[in-house]
């Protein structure tokens, strides 16, 4: 969320910002500026009216010592501070008015970020690792229901459509990247590793993000009652679509220390409605309504955290490396930019099936988007005076994804699918998948 009074004084580079995001700023800000006018014309007015009301009271004191009339002067009051509770709920419905306006606006994207409408937009900063145009190549769904280590028919009897059942090696595969991950990550890159609850209240949603603007995109439990847009609760209950959720609100309504970043790393089942995903990615694992994910996640200061997104980003690349999966950075432009970010650099792994790279990690820099929302804050050192810190995040990486890009890489020309060297040891020594009865 921005700050009030950065909207108030830089109105006409919020108004850039936006169009650049190809939004319509006057569908976003609206009557704003009236708004706004008009809160603070209240609150003077509020401030007078006390004012007077002091004086006034202190004649009364007067009279009333002295044996004077004061009734014309109580009456005057009376009527003072009913037009001031009249004020005051004008501010206050006014404040809410502006509330609603800053929580629809989307976050100012980095001066560094390509402008453009969609992907079509975004920037190659990298490339790592040769594709390779496999002759035998098959779609990973066929390659792990082959070897009988995917089950796809039995997960949607159980559960439906986007979901599936991992078998034997498939299992243990699944096991063995989450936990490769999180000990690269923790061993090798500095990160503290956190196990979060994967159920949290609309508060944590709201703090992050995803609340009210994509509540369409998750699942809610309706243990406490349906959702009510615009109600934020401490004790109703939604699934996680990603560990960023808890973890960055771990330090909701704290003032945290900063020396000068907090690194965690989280692996937890994810859940997502895929609500604007009808009719894409129906086959696999690329888009299931259930995947299990390691999540890096950042908390450092303003002046340092575009160098920590370089370091996050590093981070997750440097699994697919070890992995000898090829991938490419891609710098998002403006118009494909997630709600909350000031700065994102999307990882994409190749898949030789589909002939093209595709998304298995998201790495980006909120700024202090969300710590807004959420009242993160720190107190830089020699200062009295907190600030918010900035929040960072990234897939490092989504576990499915990674599983399906080895199916597909590894594949042999007999159906068998080598296991990356980095994984033998967590497979307990297997080197190579082969058919396995199934379930």
């Amino acid at each position: 969320m921005l700050d009030l009074a950065y909207v108030r004084g830089n109105l006409p580079e919020v108004e850039a910002a936006l169009r650049r995001r190809n939004a319509d700023p006057a569908a976003l800000l609206g009557d704003f500026a009236a708004i706004d006018s008009a809160r603070r014309e209240a609150i003077t007015a509020v401030e007078q009216l006390k004012a007077k009301r002091n004086r006034l009271s202190e004649e009364i004191g007067k009279l009333k010592r002295t044996g004077g009339d004061a009734s014309a002067l109580t009456e005057e009051v009376r009527a003072l501070r009913e037009e001031s509770e009249s004020l005051e709920a004008a501010a206050t419905a006014h404040d809410a008015k502006l509330r609603n306006i800053l929580e629809a606006i989307p976050n100012i994207p980095d001066a560094s970020v390509p402008d453009g409408k969609d992907e079509t937009g975004n920037k190659l900063e990298k490339s790592w690792g040769e594709p390779k145009a496999l002759a035998h190549a098959k779609p990973h769904w066929e390659i792990g229901e082959a070897l009988g280590v995917l089950d796809f028919q039995r997960a949607a009897k159980i559960s439906g459509s986007r979901f599936v059942v991992q078998v034997g090696a498939g299992a243990r595969l699944e096991r063995a990247l989450a936990n490769f991950m999180l000990d690269l990550h923790i061993n090798e890159h500095g990160y503290t590793e956190v196990m979060p609850p994967v159920m949290v209240n609309s508060q944590s949603l709201f703090g992050t993000g995803q609340l009210p603007k994509f509540a369409e995109d998750l699942f809610h439990c309706d243990d406490k009652g349906a959702y009510v847009p615009g109600e934020l609760q401490d004790n109703d209950h939604w699934l996680i679509p990603t560990a960023e959720v808890p973890v960055t609100n771990l330090y909701r309504d704290e003032t945290i220390e900063l020396n000068p970043t907090i690194s965690y790393c989280a692996y937890t089942p994810c859940f997502r409605s895929e609500a604007g995903s009808y009719g894409r990615d129906v086959r696999g694992m690329i888009r299931q309504h259930q995947f299990q994910k390691v999540e890096l996640v950042k908390f450092t200061t303003p002046d340092n955290s575009m160098a920590e997104l370089d370091k996050l980003t590093l981070n997750a690349e440097a699994v697919l490396e070890k992995l000898g999966l090829p991938y490419r950075r891609m710098l998002l432009c403006t118009g494909d930019m997630g709600f909350g970010s000031m700065k994102t650099y999307d990882l994409e792994v190749w898949l030789p099936s589909q002939n093209t790279y595709r998304e298995i990690s998201s790495c980006s820099n909120m700024g202090s988007f969300q710590a807004r929302r959420a009242n993160i804050r720190y107190r830089p050192a020699g200062q009295k005076k907190t600030e918010y810190v900035h929040t960072l995040n990234g897939s490092g990486l989504a576990v499915g994804r990674t599983y399906l890009a080895i199916l597909e890489n590894y594949l042999q020309e007999d159906g068998s699918v080598r296991v990356p060297d980095v994984l033998v040891p967590y497979m307990g020594g297997l080197t190579v998948i082969t058919k396995q009865a199934g379930l």
